[in-house]
């Protein structure tokens, strides 16, 4: 045994701060395709084929434990789930054997040569072990079966039969002891009672290679199943959920994207944590890329909770570690650290160093078996090499990696709260700033109420009193069914509480569906008035805007006049004005009393056709973008009416200041919160980037590039409602979504992605987001005719919302009460509300 080696970390100037290889083991006989044990405290290996290792992380590295008793080679060993008694299990194709490490050590110290128990005999080619919860039951992959065999009287309990290839991996389920899950080169897993011996699920064919690891996470209540070319595929275990696919994972193309951010925060340098795992071809010197097959799995204490990362929900703090569980993939190239929120790679360690720390002895591994140590942040990492004979220890620090490899943060934290007064130098500022006119004196005032002399003119044209014109014969009066606040107030029902109910369930019972559009034109958005919620606008694509009851009563009121589909629209803070923004680049202003809009801005205001507008600053702006511009535009609404130039709006708007993009590209999407004083606006581009401006200070705050893969189509942030409280960190999350990659929640102080949802079909056309007033939900509309409800410490959907006829293009969430209003592609209007 060679002594013990420590590898370097160039990161700090400091020795053995990322990992440390504690020793090395040249056996006679290799072991490339063993399942290892690692519980932590001890680890346990074959050595010279038949011979049991066991290494015991509290003693000297030269203390170790030879167990004998199998005469063929060994092949599967693993851990019991207990510390005390410890039990370990081995196979081998001559018997399956448990033993006692604290009576092994016994008879160790007595000089007598410790003694297994043989469970079974001339069982078949064992790939894989597992022991039960309770320590009673072990689980047998032998061949294409699983055998369930008693500790206590030796014996066969069930028999589970049913996979068409050898079975590779078995899980227990914490929460649930009677069941069994097991994995297969057949490329399935199936679901098994074991105390029944039945089937319970069995899934198709996943992949197109076999599957060779499973893990069950308690935390998450998922399931991951990784195979031989790198695919993780995550299905969701809650009751219910009948084992739905939650998300597929190329691990390729996560640690190539993984690889990509390291570049791009630090240019000109390579990632922390050793090369970028590929070969030379022995012959040509070319390099080849080296596949991720998931040899293991196992759960990760990264140490994210300690104040860094954190998410807010339903009025308590939430951590990291808490609300998204994060696991160790052991692969041939090296280990890597996969968040199951936000399905990315953390952290990414190969075994082959070369910049930043020297390579490990076992560069390419062909078992793995992974672990955290009790009441610490490392971690053991037990390799057997692919094309030798040795067994590597290997100790990690996951903190000190993720620490390594994390995003170097620029500039002062953000968040939506302000952290100070409006600057001097703000636009915000020159945009608030009213000219005061200076009190007229004495001699003024004296002087305006004399009457002075003028000369007397004569003009040939007198402009007529239209006494004798002609009527002007009306071609088009549409329907608009407006009528007086209060009248319309007192026919809806009130059906709003004081406050909203924060532990109510997401709405899922349909309630009521109108067709809004004869002609079955598409509705592109939807929005609550803002306040009590009782008015609903909406955006149609047959150029027409419409404001109806948000209980789905009544006649809607038109608002007509634009030449293009409205993709946009966006209530006053007051709930006095509309504001649309068409594709023919014009924005109109509407009043809820009447059909003719009080405010026009043209094309001759934006170079390019509108995608987003919305009110801002609690009214005081409008913000919108055209083009690559953010434009801050200060507004003045007039209704009254001049009946000489009836035509003339005596609105006005000035245009305070531009933003431009970082790279110049168009903006897709624009958010900003309106409820209160905020500075910050999120826009996305079309290069599939995120970008924050600070208007505080007229500026790009910071930019999120390769946010989605597609560019985003929305950006919705938690505004909260009047009726519901929520932490004041809480505004700081927002959610992004893109077709054909799902919904990302980001939170605006780490400027990470701490979720993703990916549940809902939407690859081709765009469909809209919204965050409930409580916060707990996000709602989402889907091409297969269903809107999905997610709640935001899951990654998978709670409610499946049936009862459309076409795909649901936009969700609205009541500000007031449990209810969900979405919109079809048909022009239809449905209300779901709480059970």
């Amino acid at each position: 045994m060679e002594e013990p080696q420590e590898i370097f970390s160039r990161n700090d100037g400091r020795a053995g701060d990322i990992v440390v290889e504690k020793f090395l083991v040249d056996s006679m006989k290799p072991a490339p395709h063993v399942q290892l044990a690692c519980s932590g405290r001890s680890c346990a290996f074959p050595l010279d084929g038949n011979e049991l290792c066991i290494w015991d992380t509290k003693d000297p590295p030269q203390q170790l434990m030879i167990l004998k008793g199998h005469r063929q080679p060994i092949t599967a060993v693993t851990f019991g789930s207990r510390e005390s008694p410890l039990l370990v299990c081995s196979a081998s194709l001559d018997c399956v054997m448990m033993w006692g490490l604290d009576e092994c050590r016994q008879e160790e110290l007595q000089g007598r040569l410790p003694r297994g128990t043989v469970l079974g005999a001339l069982l078949g080619r064992v790939l894989c072990l597992r022991l039960s919860p309770d320590d009673r039951v072990v689980a047998v992959c032998a061949g294409n079966r699983v055998l369930m065999l008693d500790l206590e009287s030796q014996s066969t309990l069930a028999e589970l039969d049913g996979h068409h290839g050898p079975v590779t991996a078995a899980e227990f389920c914490a929460w649930q002891t009677h069941i069994l899950i097991s994995a297969s080169e057949d490329r399935s897993f199936k679901v098994w009672d074991h105390h029944m011996g039945s089937l319970i699920h069995s899934s198709s064919v996943l992949t197109a290679s076999p599957l060779l690891s499973l893990l069950v996470d308690p935390r998450s209540q998922q399931l991951v199943a990784g195979c031989t070319d790198g695919q993780l595929w995550i299905f969701s275990l809650v009751e219910g959920h009948h084992y739905r696919c939650v998300m597929h994972v190329d691990l390729r193309k996560k640690r190539e994207s993984f690889s990509t951010r390291r570049a791009e925060s630090k240019p000109g340098t390579r990632p922390e944590g050793g090369q970028p795992p590929s070969t030379k071809a022995p012959e040509t010197g070319e390099e080849t890329e080296v596949a991720l097959p998931v040899l293991s799995l196992a759960a990760c204490d990264c140490g994210l909770g300690d104040g860094q990362h954190t998410l807010f929900s339903l009025s308590f703090e939430i951590s990291l570690s808490e609300t998204g569980s994060c696991l160790w993939i052991g692969s041939s190239a090296g280990l890597l650290i996969f968040n199951l929120a936000s399905f990315e790679l953390e952290g990414v360690l190969h075994y082959k160093g070369k910049t930043y720390f020297r390579s490990l002895s076992i560069q390419v591994a062909g078992s793995c078996a992974v672990a955290s140590r009790p009441g610490g942040r490392e971690a053991l990492c037990l390799l057997t090499s692919m094309f030798g004979n040795e067994t590597a220890l290997v100790e990690v620090d996951p903190a000190a990696l993720l620490r390594s490899q994390q995003r170097p943060r620029r500039g002062p934290d953000l968040s939506v709260l302000p952290s100070s007064c409006v600057s001097p130098t703000s636009p915000l500022y020159f945009g608030l700033k009213e000219k005061r006119t200076k009190p007229a004196t004495q001699k003024q005032a004296a002087a305006r109420s004399i009457v002075k002399d003028h000369p007397l003119v004569f003009h040939s044209k007198i402009r007529s009193s239209g006494y004798t014109a002609a009527p002007c014969a009306t071609m088009f009066s549409p329907k608009t069914n407006f009528k007086n606040d209060g009248k319309r107030a007192s026919k809806c029902k009130n059906n709003y509480s004081k406050e909203y109910p924060l532990e109510s369930p997401p709405p899922s019972r349909l309630s009521k569906q109108l067709p809004v559009a004869r002609d079955q034109a598409a509705l592109l958005c939807i929005q609550h008035s803002a306040g009590d919620g009782q008015r609903l606008a909406c955006g149609l694509a047959n150029h027409l805007s419409l404001v109806c009851n948000a209980d789905l009563t009544g006649t809607p009121a038109v608002l007509s006049g634009h030449d293009g589909a409205v993709g946009s629209v966006c209530w006053s803070h007051d709930g006095r004005w509309v504001l649309s923004a068409s594709q023919d680049g014009t924005l109109r202003v509407w009043s809820v009393r009447g059909p003719e809009p009080v405010l026009r801005l043209g094309k001759d205001t934006f170079p390019k056709p509108v995608q987003s507008a919305q009110f801002y600053y609690i009214d005081a702006f409008i913000l919108s973008s055209s083009g690559p511009e953010v434009q801050l535009l200060k507004h003045h609404i007039d209704t009254s009416k001049d009946d000489l130039r009836r035509y003339r709006q005596k609105s006005w708007f000035t245009r305070v200041c531009r933003l431009l993009t970082t790279d110049a590209v168009e903006i897709t999407s624009l958010s900003a919160v309106n409820d209160f004083h905020s500075y910050l606006v999120l826009a996305a581009g079309r290069n599939r980037t995120l970008e924050i401006f600070d208007l505080n200070v007229g500026c790009s705050a910071a930019v999120i590039t390769g946010a989605h893969s597609r560019p985003v189509h929305q950006i919705c942030q938690n505004k909260g409602s009047s009726f519901a409280t929520q932490q004041s960190q809480a505004y700081d999350l927002f959610a992004t979504t893109a077709t054909g990659d799902g919904i990302k929640l980001w939170d605006l102080r780490t400027l990470r992605c701490e979720r993703r949802f990916e549940g809902h079909p939407n690859r081709g056309y765009p469909c809209g987001i919204a965050f409930s007033p409580c916060g707990r939900f996000v709602a989402c509309g889907a091409e297969d005719r269903h809107a999905y409800v997610y709640e935001t410490s899951s990654s998978t959907f709670s409610r499946r919302l049936a009862g459309h006829t076409n795909t649901v293009t936009a969700v609205a969430f009541s500000p007031a009460a449990a209810q969900l209003v979405t919109a079809t592609l048909d022009g239809k209007l449905q209300l779901f509300q709480a059970k």
